[in-house]
């Protein structure tokens, strides 16, 4: 045992320093993921969040350990990557700080258990909180980019199918839903892992039809859910937490129902008959009515709605509307996107300058 501690103090500068650079490791990422949500997303709590992690790690941070610091000598200043001299997006910011926040707190927990009893327990407890946060994080950024978007694709096999989502990405779409029910399982899942990757090039979430399995396997942003599927909740247990869980409902009935379920958006149709579900009679636009009134999560109107019918199914109150062919069978797919997207923001501006009362025609001649 003297032997142990005689080591322990011939280590201790060395102790002290490892120390003190990771405090300012994590403190240093910590702020700067705390700017980001302070300044970037306005979120009150989860800034407050990083802000208690700060002042609990600077309760570690003492003279002691920083009156250890010798820059002068640390052969770590001269070490660089060429991945730490740019950032591509402030996602990456982000998800980059996120890691050495997680790596200096996990060389914190390890030495200081040496340091101080309490200290390695403390800052483990930390370490978890911050797990938490990046998850948190994550489902805030998935929906946020949900509650904004406007324009949803819902994919039919097609030997264009990458192409055309990738011309709508291009137009601006932000969710796309991969759904084919005949292709075998092997293709199905290569087909999602390329569209997950070609809508994270683009920031658009990613989505699976029915397939909780897959969309796990490739790491999707969720899944879309029918009546018939796995209930909301064990899809949201076997997904976690952060990740998106939608489902079509077809009457008032079942959208009362899905949302009481914990569904984060709903589909409202088939609006139109639509040959993609052939067995269900259309819901007309009374039932686009009666979402705008009593829905109290995103939604989306679906079932056979095209350039032609459009301007019916906004009158009707809509502000979200998923497609199938109008873009699946687009001959210019960025194009048809764009206009799409261009009618919501007419519709949108107009009824902010109060010249259209809310759910009142437009006249998109």
């Amino acid at each position: 045992m003297g032997d142990l501690n005689h080591k322990t103090k011939l280590g201790q500068p060395a102790l002290y320093r490892i120390l003190d650079a990771n405090l300012d490791r994590a403190r240093e990422g910590i702020r700067t993921i705390e700017e980001w949500f302070r300044f970037g997303l306005d979120n009150s709590e989860m800034a407050a969040e990083c802000k208690n992690l700060r002042q609990q790690l600077a309760q570690w941070h003492s003279n002691e350990l920083r009156m250890s610091r010798d820059t002068t000598t640390d052969v770590g200043t001269q070490l660089s990557h060429p991945s730490e001299e740019n950032r591509e997006s402030l996602e990456q910011v982000i998800q980059v700080n996120f890691c050495r926040v997680e790596e200096a707190l996990r060389v914190l927990e390890e030495y200081g258990k040496v340091y101080h009893p309490n200290m390695g327990a403390a800052v483990k407890q930390m370490r978890y909180r911050v797990y938490t946060l990046e998850s948190n994080l994550l489902a805030y950024g998935r929906h946020q980019t949900l509650q904004r978007a406007n324009l949803y694709l819902v994919t039919s096999p097609s030997e264009r199918l990458m192409s055309v989502v990738e011309a709508a990405l291009q137009g601006g779409l932000k969710v796309v839903q991969y759904r084919d029910k005949d292709t075998d399982d092997h293709q199905r899942w290569k087909n999602a892992r390329q569209l997950c990757q070609l809508c994270h090039r683009y920031n658009a979430l990613f989505l699976v039809n029915d397939r909780v399995d897959i969309a796990i396997a490739v790491n999707a942003d969720g899944v879309h859910l029918g009546q018939q599927d796995l209930p909301i909740a064990v899809a949201k247990q076997l997904l976690g937490p952060q990740k998106i869980v939608g489902k079509s409902t077809t009457n008032p009935e079942e959208m009362k129902l899905a949302i009481a379920e914990g569904a984060d958006y709903i589909g409202v149709g088939p609006v139109y008959a639509t040959p993609t579900k052939p067995d269900k009679q259309a819901a007309g636009l009374e039932y686009v009515r009666h979402a705008t009134r009593h829905a109290s999560v995103p939604w989306f109107a679906i079932g056979g709605i095209n350039m032609n019918n459009f301007d019916d199914v906004l009158m009707a109150g809509a502000t979200r509307v998923a497609v199938v062919r109008s873009l699946m069978q687009a001959e210019q797919p960025t194009l048809v996107t764009q206009y799409f997207l261009s009618q919501f923001t007419r519709v949108q501006t107009l009824r902010d300058r109060q010249i259209l009362p809310e759910n009142a025609p437009a006249d998109f001649s």
